[in-house]
C-alpha cells in the first residue's frame, strides 16, 4: 500500500530533530510532504521560500520526500498533496495536550485523515526551533542542533543585526 504523509511545520529553522523524524518516516511512508507553513502571525526569522530552499537542501538524500510551502488549512494541503496520514512530532508530555487537540480538530475537518504522532530519538528531545533561533541570535554554538548550511544561514541572518 503506498501512503502519502505529511509533516507540516514552520521548520524556522529545521533541526536535527526534525530530519531525524524526517528519516524514520522516510522508512515507514511511500512518500513524505514536508510542508513550510506561512505563519506569518509568528513572525517567522526566514521567509517561507528560504525555509523551503532550506528543507530541500537538508532532505535532498530521501528520494520520497518532496518540500512545499503552504498557507492555507493543513488539511486542505494535505487534500491537494493526496496525503493520507498528518504526521505530527512529540518532544515531551508538554507538547502532547496541543497536538491531541490539534489532531482532534483536524479529524472532524478531514475525518479521512489520520493523525500519527512520532518521538524524536532521545538526543533531539530538548531542541526546538525557537530555542535554536535565541542560541543563533546571542552567538551560540548551535552546530549539534542544526544541520551545517542553516548553522550558516543563521550566522549570516544574525550578523546582519
Amino acid at each position: 500500500m503506498h501512503i502519502t504523509a505529511i509533516y507540516p511545520g514552520t521548520f524556522d529553522p529545521i533541526t536535527n530533530g526534525h530530519l531525524d523524524l524526517v528519516a524514520r518516516a522516510a522508512k515507514l511512508y511511500h512518500r513524505i510532504i514536508v510542508a513550510v507553513a506561512e505563519s506569518r502571525g509568528k513572525a517567522p526569522l526566514f521567509s517561507v521560500e528560504e525555509r523551503v530552499a532550506l528543507v530541500e537542501a537538508v532532505t535532498a538524500d530521501f528520494e520520497n520526500v518532496v518540500v512545499i510551502g503552504f498557507n492555507n488549512l493543513l488539511v486542505d494541503c494535505a487534500r491537494e498533496h493526496d496525503a493520507d496520514v498528518i504526521l505530527r512530532g512529540l518532544r515531551a508530555v508538554s507538547d502532547f495536550e496541543y497536538e491531541f487537540q490539534l489532531a482532534g480538530m483536524n479529524r472532524r475537518l478531514s475525518p479521512q485523515l489520520e493523525t500519527v504522532f512520532l518521538t524524536p530519538a532521545e538526543q533531539y528531545e530538548f531542541i526546538s526551533s525557537s530555542m535554536i533561533r535565541e542560541i543563533a541570535r546571542l552567538q551560540g554554538d548551535v552546530s549539534s542542533f542544526v544541520p551545517a548550511i542553516v548553522e550558516r544561514r543563521l550566522i549570516e541572518k544574525f550578523s546582519k543585526e
